[in-house]
């Protein structure tokens, strides 16, 4: 997700709601808990749908996003897990930190799934992350895999060593910008687009998850009251991604990999790359038709998907 000064996927609708099909409306009308967590001092944002005691599900997004890019996904696991997406810290409904790092990431993994039951069930909980959520899931299924009943990479670009190390230094390079600030809702809407930049079919679901990504920030004697995006730009000032491949390569649960068949970060070199860490038979699944964001593109293949994965973990 991103601010922009164009025109963004809902510029045409003008703040308005895109029509929405029934099903959408169902799973985010869908009973769910809103929670919050201390986490090494930060007040950590979670949301839950079914009952404690079922099988965990931990769902964790990609950056700049929060725990509502999962609420039309989740409630179609309901019925047979305790389904929880929570928001990283700097990012959405939780608290910002004064730095990040991925060992606080891990922590918040692991003390979410913790409070909010899914190590309840005779069952080990599954984690799942998305985009950049993928690598603190890498790392969860690492060093507390043996605690976990499988893990999900979904359309996360582990690169080498060597590649990450040049693009490391040229994101610590870069200066952070902050959030711009938008006079209306209805401006902050129409210049919402994803990261990076691809087509949406769906309007209904790129609408929730902009509504759902700003916020109103209240007038000061400096600045007229306004709107911007839920996230913090100096995020990454000091952020170390630690060593992904190792985790990938050391994961001490089942690993499967997923990713959109038009993804532009999960290329043939980048798949065959993760494929070559993986534990020995991990599932490798495309979905057709989808770009990076997965289960914004198809969403309903994703949850068949995944279902099916979850069938098969004994």
């Amino acid at each position: 997700m991103s601010q922009t000064h164009g025109g963004g996927l809902l510029a045409a609708l003008n703040g308005a709601a895109p029509p929405a099909p029934r099903w959408f409306a169902e799973a985010l009308g869908a009973p769910h808990e809103t929670n919050l967590h201390t986490v090494a001092g930060a007040r950590i944002e979670s949301l839950a749908w079914g009952e404690r005691g079922r099988p965990g599900l931990l769902l964790m997004h990609g950056n700049g996003a929060h725990a509502r890019w999962w609420s039309f996904i989740a409630p179609f696991f309901a019925s047979t897990h305790r389904v929880v997406a929570f928001s990283w810290s700097g990012m959405g409904g939780s608290d910002w930190r004064p730095s990040y790092s991925l060992d606080l990431y891990v922590e918040e993994a692991f003390a979410v799934a913790q409070a909010e039951g899914l190590f309840d069930a005779p069952t080990p909980p599954v984690f799942l992350g998305h985009s950049f959520g993928g690598f603190p899931t890498m790392a969860c299924a690492a060093r507390g895999g043996e605690r976990l009943r499988a893990a999900v990479i979904l359309d996360s670009p582990l690169r080498t060593p060597e590649q990450r190390k040049v693009r490391e230094a040229a994101r610590q390079r870069a200066e952070p910008k902050p959030p711009r600030p938008y006079a209306t809702l209805e401006d902050a809407l129409m210049r919402f687009r994803f990261m990076p930049v691809q087509p949406c079919e769906h309007l209904y679901i790129a609408d929730h998850i902009a509504r759902t990504s700003i916020k109103r920030v209240e007038a000061t004697p400096e600045r007229d009251e306004h709107w911007t995006w839920r996230f913090d730009p100096h995020l990454w000032r000091d952020y170390r991604m630690g060593n992904p491949s190792a985790d990938l390569a050391g994961a001490k649960c089942p690993v499967a990999i997923v990713w959109g068949d038009r993804s532009s970060l999960v290329t043939p070199a980048v798949r065959e790359y993760m494929a070559s860490l993986a534990p020995a038979g991990a599932p490798l699944v495309e979905i057709p038709y989808a770009d990076h964001h997965v289960m914004i593109d198809q969403p309903l293949a994703f949850v068949a998907a995944l279902r099916g994965l979850l069938a098969g973990w004994p």
